[in-house]
């Protein structure tokens, strides 16, 4: 995963006010500031060769405000690790990403795609206030009645409009689930893809499915997996919400368990330095020229291709609500190539390959799983309308443009 790199300086902040100091003596002295939370960022937008790096993990602490509500206040350094761990003597949980060292804030900011999706929405959806330290310096509580228009900005808009600190989030009431996974011969994957596909678009709300397709490697076989999160500890609910899944191909594996909601979030282990190239779009219908245009893709050069099934509760919020948009989208196609250290970098650009084959079936990116921080992939994040809105709220909040190490949107 991401380290410092080389900055000039770093910062570890404990408070807002550490976090205030940092963005006053950017500003005062034109370097450049990024800022650093879980260290996740694919486009390597946590680590930085120059400048100042403000690393906010010491901003942890989490605090439950009302029980009887869900409500907890967490910081933005926190990982969701943490997050899963304290809040399950609660029996409450939030939904959040697959990882957990992921960071709170970067992850929830740019939207927050987790195993609990379909039935609880984005992470982002469930902020209701967050506290911010601005471009000028200031440290401002905002929620829908206090700075609208920030509040709107910040979430989705990633670390565009300022630094957050702490978040005000409506967790569940989620202590266990049913988690597990399909394994299917890896044969006939246009039936395979389109009976997933199917499967989707009548599919229970409390289940989430995530269905990765493999290719062969010197580290492994090819594989076609299913993983699946039923939000609720009801295994009989779990298997028939799954039945059809298990009729779309040759299954060779079939694992469940009712297991704590913070045993979900895995810790992918990547050799370190592995390079990693990966590319998205969500898709309003998973159309079967979608799907003909996907599969063609990853069989050009062996990558792999996983498709997100979205929809349920993540659509039930108007598309202007906040910064992330793509609130149709019924699930995300992603394709990823890797490469270990010292090999040429992998890419998804190559003679050959058409990712646009695949985008134009789509409406727009989700800016987390993004290896490419360039103003045309960021324009691909937001509709114009969105971008237009999140672009004048950067003008009147960050008009010099001090939060560019981002996915940044410049101040209109």
């Amino acid at each position: 995963m991401s380290t410092y790199g080389t900055p000039d300086t770093v910062v570890h902040a404990r408070t807002a006010r550490d976090v205030a100091g940092a963005i006053h003596h950017a500003r005062d002295t034109g370097i450049t500031l990024t800022v650093r939370s879980g260290g996740h960022s694919i486009a390597g937008l946590s680590t930085a060769d120059s400048g100042l790096l403000l690393d906010v993990r010491g901003l942890n602490r989490m605090t439950v405000l009302d029980r009887s509500r869900g409500l907890v206040r967490i910081g933005t350094g926190a990982t969701w690790g943490m997050v899963a761990a304290r809040l399950a003597p609660y029996g409450l949980a939030i939904t959040a990403g697959d990882t957990a060292s992921v960071g709170v804030g970067g992850l929830t900011l740019g939207g927050g795609i987790g195993w609990m999706v379909r039935r609880y929405g984005l992470a982002v959806d469930a902020v209701v206030a967050a506290e911010i330290v601005t471009a000028d310096g200031r440290i401002r509580r905002v929620d829908a009645d206090h700075e609208p228009e920030l509040f709107w900005a910040l979430r989705g808009g990633g670390g565009n409009v300022g630094v957050v600190t702490s978040l005000d989030l409506e967790a569940a009431p989620v202590s266990r689930v049913v988690f597990g996974a399909l394994s299917y011969e890896v044969r006939d994957l246009d039936r395979l893809v389109r009976g997933w596909r199917d499967h989707l678009q009548t599919s229970d709300d409390r289940l989430t499915t995530i269905l990765a397709l493999t290719p062969a490697t010197p580290m492994g076989p090819a594989e076609a997996v299913v993983q699946w999160c039923f939000a609720e500890p009801d295994e009989a609910a779990a298997s028939k919400a799954l039945a059809g899944l298990r009729q779309i191909g040759t299954v060779v594996g079939d694992a469940a368990a009712v297991v704590p909601y913070a045993d979900v979030l895995e810790e992918h282990e990547m050799p370190e330095g592995m390079q990693v190239a990966m590319r998205n779009t969500l898709v309003p219908t998973l159309s079967d020229a979608c799907i003909d245009d996907a599969l063609a893709f990853a069989a050009q050069t062996p990558t792999v291709l996983v498709l997100r099934g979205l929809g349920g509760a993540m659509g039930w919020v108007p598309d202007d609500a906040m910064a992330f948009a793509h609130r149709d989208a019924e699930a995300m196609v992603l394709a990823a190539r890797m490469a270990p250290p010292g090999a040429p970098a992998p890419s998804l650009d190559g003679p050959e390959d058409d990712w646009a084959a695949v985008a134009r079936h789509g409406t727009g990116s989700y800016v987390g799983f993004l290896d490419d921080a360039g103003a045309e992939m960021v324009v691909s994040v937001y509709p114009p309308a969105t971008y237009a809105r999140l672009a004048a709220v950067k003008r009147a909040y960050d008009p010099d443009n001090l939060f560019r190490r981002t996915h940044n949107v410049p101040p209109a």
